[in-house]
């Protein structure tokens, strides 16, 4: 029997991307990375996004003659299918061409094809909040890692009030804020520009919140921990998009919180905590809290939890007391055993050139098995494979601006709001 299709994992949002030199095509709006400056696979290894979008990218960029009249020939059903393989943020191009192009992103056979379809591709999505002018749009673009290229998302669709991005999955992204003296939470679609404001919480106060995709319901819930700062003690809620409405669960226990950042991963919301030591799990299924005693490792300075593939759960974090002791490890939680089990070290000029300054912070942020460094300060991002053991430089990838967010994001035009 074939495995039930798993929810789609949300990622967490991180700090700034660098802009990079723009140029205006067709459709959505790209920004055109100079080919040295873009990763370079730091691995033997040829298969890994970056290379493999290197050959993508000549591909769908090559000049190649073809005659107009195999296209007008095509059946519509073998039309949609290849389409559906275009990835998303091209296909906006498309929609100059003719009338019946600029409607099939809605055509329900189109729609049933491109989920058939693998993902796109690794993807960076940057929101910047404004830039702090009165009423400004908010500005987002997209870093496609296959592609080279960065695609600015128009945002202005958003309601005007001030949001703060809280995550992605499936193709949905998620965003918290203030309108007035309320607090707000918006879930969109950047592709199609759909989007729903989310009905008020019970206890609706300023929220950990993590929104996840299940492709099989055709849905999304989002997930309301406790207090943003950690110092209000509220029942967990959790928002399911097929009933449109709050439910209130158990109370997370009293618990002395080391991050504000979660990880979601198999229907499981994971928290650090110091009292009592080890991670808080949240059963999204059953509703309630439990405590897991994994000791975290000696002399970890700062931790990340990050939500690998399936029910990866991985811990990133320096380790040492001074800049010359320093490292940066990554472990990975044996359910079993309940430790934490170290399975890779950045190698020391990476992260001498990521991290120049002992007390520098740095975010941290995961999708599947692909984890993304990001450096406050020194505008630089580092991409690691977990599977392919291998560290890839992303140009663009973080900046000073810290008015922005960065998270993973998959493109989707088929993951519907409603």
């Amino acid at each position: 029997m074939d495995a039930a299709p798993r929810p789609a994992r949300p990622t967490s949002p991180s700090r700034p991307p660098k802009s990079i030199r723009s140029t205006k095509p067709r459709g959505l709006d790209e920004d055109t990375a100079a080919p040295p400056a873009f990763p370079k696979v730091l691995s033997s290894s040829s298969s890994s996004p970056c290379s493999a979008g290197a050959a993508a990218s000549l591909l769908l960029h090559a000049d190649v003659p073809m005659d107009a009249r195999v296209w007008a020939g095509l059946p519509d059903d073998l039309l949609l299918e290849v389409l559906a393989r275009v990835p998303p943020f091209l296909l906006f191009r498309l929609r100059p061409v003719s009338r019946r192009w600029a409607t099939i992103l809605h055509d329900p056979a189109f729609l049933a094809a491109h989920a058939a379809v693998p993902s796109h591709g690794p993807c960076l999505l940057t929101f910047s909040r404004g830039g702090g002018a009165a009423h400004s749009p908010p500005q987002c673009s997209v870093l496609s890692l296959p592609l080279r290229a960065r695609y600015k998302l128009p945002f202005g669709f958003l309601p005007t009030w001030d949001p703060w991005l809280v995550g992605s999955s499936g193709g949905l992204v998620c965003f918290s804020g203030f309108d007035g003296a309320a607090f707000r939470t918006v879930v969109c679609n950047p592709l199609t520009q759909a989007w729903r404001v989310l009905p008020d919480m019970h206890y609706n106060q300023q929220r950990q919140l993590v929104l996840t995709v299940d492709k099989s319901r055709k849905s999304f819930k989002v997930i309301a921990a406790s207090d943003v700062y950690g110092d209000k003690t509220l029942p967990t809620e959790v928002y399911d998009s097929k009933e449109d409405r709050w439910s209130v669960h158990q109370m997370m226990p009293a618990a002395n919180l080391c991050s504000s950042k979660m990880a979601f991963c198999d229907s499981r919301l994971y928290l650090e905590t110091l009292s009592p030591l080890g991670l808080m799990m949240y059963r999204v299924d059953a509703g309630h809290w439990e405590h897991i005693p994994a000791k975290f490792p000696r002399s970890l300075l700062d931790g990340y939890l990050v939500a690998g593939a399936r029910t990866r759960l991985f811990l990133v974090g320096r380790i040492g007391l001074y800049s010359t002791l320093q490292s940066m490890r990554i472990w990975e939680l044996d359910h079993g055993r309940t430790l934490w089990v170290e399975i890779s070290r950045m190698p020391p000029r990476y992260f001498r050139a990521l991290l120049r300054l002992s007390a520098e912070r740095f975010e941290c942020f995961g999708q599947d098995n692909l984890i993304c460094f990001t450096s406050w300060n020194q505008g630089k991002g580092l991409l690691y494979d977990v599977d392919k053991k291998s560290w890839s430089w992303i140009a663009g990838c973080a900046s000073q601006l810290c008015n922005s967010q960065v998270c993973f994001y998959e493109p989707r035009f088929d993951t519907s709001i409603i």
